[in-house]
């Protein structure tokens, strides 16, 4: 039996119940027949903000059109079980394999059976997730760290990506979780995420050097890696970099360009820590990139506070906001997945990589 989701409730002062709804409303609307959602109007869809996408629709009563996007997923899925970059309906537009984009169906399906109960649905699309995390995992280094894609020409990337290899991280635990509901022990999917998470708290240098974009600042938080002081000690130590006071999150610290897709699961790391006050103070901020539909401008640019990119509006970051009021509020069955609650995900022990100078206390 199907359940459906209850309506999200709103964050008092800040956001309405019935502002949560017109967003997910116009989440909703975007949608194709076939189950994919663009980020925008007309625009091209990948897999992971896809996902993102079907999450918010979950927690906001919209049931019948986060399987219908889960579905489209499972009828897209290539042999190897990888997607494609980019598709515009029907035409594949980037044909590079971006593993954390392949991994993002585990935490999508996860959290849905959090948030609806609905084990039957979960099940009959366990295979496209065993089929993704079998991608991805082809791509594990020696190091732990998860190669980040597979180019157009069919040449896999020598490098791992901080935000990429965190995002993973988590989803390895989404994996584990669905395949212990479903009683189909995956035993190497654990060791893989013991030895992936080891990487992402303690081996900064294993990865690309991208420390100017936020997500590489807050994404190990968000996985689950680092947590407790470690965790607010980053936050504390990134925030002035990455955050412009007054206006939300820069995207890449070197432009004063705010993002709202950033603000928000910016928000959801530092719900995961603890710290609400912080959290809800910077979720007030997406409001300035609110419009009268529901839907949220992509980014401001400061201090000419001018849309960039110029007008656009997409479906990944009116998601964000909206995963963030769950979180903030508590309101479904999903809201705590990225707290990290060992009564939600399985605790995964850290694998240091033979050598590590960390093994001995890892």
């Amino acid at each position: 039996m199907t359940v459906v989701a209850s309506e999200l409730g709103g964050v008092p002062g800040l956001l309405s119940a019935e502002q949560v709804a017109q967003s997910a409303a116009f989440l909703a609307r975007l949608q194709r027949p076939s189950g994919q959602v663009p980020w925008f109007d007309g625009g091209h869809c990948d897999p992971w903000n896809h996902v993102e996408v079907a999450m918010a629709l979950t927690v906001t009563g919209h049931g019948d059109q986060a399987r219908a996007a889960y579905r489209w997923l499972a009828a897209t899925q290539l042999g190897d079980g990888s997607w494609f970059n980019y598709y515009r309906g029907d035409e594949v537009t980037d044909t590079r394999l971006d593993t954390n984009v392949c991994a993002y169906v585990a935490t999508g399906l996860f959290h849905y059976l959090l948030a609806t109960g609905d084990v039957d649905f979960v099940a009959a699309n366990f295979e496209v997730v065993e089929r993704a995390i079998e991608f991805v995992l082809r791509s594990q280094f020696d190091d732990g760290t998860i190669r980040w894609s597979i180019d157009a020409a069919g040449r896999p990337e020598n490098y791992a990506l901080l935000t990429g290899s965190s995002s993973i991280y988590h989803a390895l635990r989404c994996a584990l979780a669905l395949a212990e509901r479903l009683d189909r022990p995956r035993p190497n999917w654990l060791g893989a995420a013991g030895r992936l998470g080891h990487a992402v708290a303690h081996h900064p240098g294993a990865f690309a050097p991208k420390n100017e974009f936020a997500m590489d600042w807050y994404y190990p938080i968000i996985s689950g890696a680092l947590g407790g002081p470690a965790g607010e000690r980053r936050m504390r130590d990134g925030w002035e970099r990455h955050v412009m006071s007054g206006y939300g999150v820069r995207c890449v610290s070197t432009n004063d360009w705010v993002t709202a897709a950033e603000t928000a699961e910016c928000v959801v790391a530092l719900d995961a820590l603890g710290l609400t006050a912080e959290a809800l103070d910077l979720f007030e901020l997406t409001n300035r990139h609110r419009r009268v539909d529901g839907a949220y401008w992509t980014g401001l640019a400061y201090p000419e506070h001018v849309t960039f990119p110029n007008e656009e509006v997409t479906s990944y970051t009116g998601a964000a906001v909206v995963l963030a009021v769950d979180a903030l509020t508590s309101s479904s069955g999903a809201s705590g997945l990225f707290r990290h609650d060992a009564r939600v995900l399985p605790n995964v022990a850290e694998l240091a990589e033979p050598g590590c100078p960390l093994s001995a206390s890892a």
